[in-house]
């Protein structure tokens, strides 16, 4: 019996410490790979926050650089248009003094028989006056039927 009793002695003991060395080595291997993917895992996070956190502070950066200019471009063609209304303003002005330059001129160019108190009193004058503008009437009257009856 003695030699199979030192046979499984060995044996037996090489089996736990075989399986207990397997197990020890692997959870070793597997907190070290998780620490160091802990960190990465981590710092991956936090760039990735950080990233979206700059992308949105882009977009509001953007935004308020597109509203700038189209506030910028309003301005400017709002100055524009005002500087075009001035000169059209001047340009009117001028154009009305000249108007009223050549009125005064037409108005003094019209021969106007100045009406005297005295004439306006004498009968005769009147009466003259009234026998032409009636046959001028008349004959008014008569070329217009003449026309509407043709």
């Amino acid at each position: 019996m003695a030699p199979r009793g030192p046979e499984r002695k060995p044996a037996a003991k090489r089996k736990p410490a075989a399986v207990k060395r397997k197990p020890v080595a692997r959870k070793t291997a597997a907190k070290r790979a998780t620490r160091k993917s802990t960190p990465d895992i981590t710092a991956r996070a936090q760039e990735a926050g950080r990233n979206a956190f700059l992308a949105g502070l882009g977009f509001y950066g953007k935004a308020y650089d597109q509203a700038q200019e189209q506030f910028n471009s309003a301005q400017s063609q709002l100055e524009d248009r005002r500087k075009k209304a001035d000169k059209l303003y001047k340009e009117l002005v001028k154009r009305g003094k000249k108007v009223e330059k050549d009125a005064k001129i037409a108005i003094k160019d019209i021969d106007l028989p100045k009406l005297e108190l005295d004439s306006l009193a004498d009968r005769k004058k009147l009466d003259k006056q009234l026998k032409k503008a009636k046959a001028r009437f008349a004959e008014l009257k008569q070329n217009v039927r003449f026309k509407t009856a043709a």
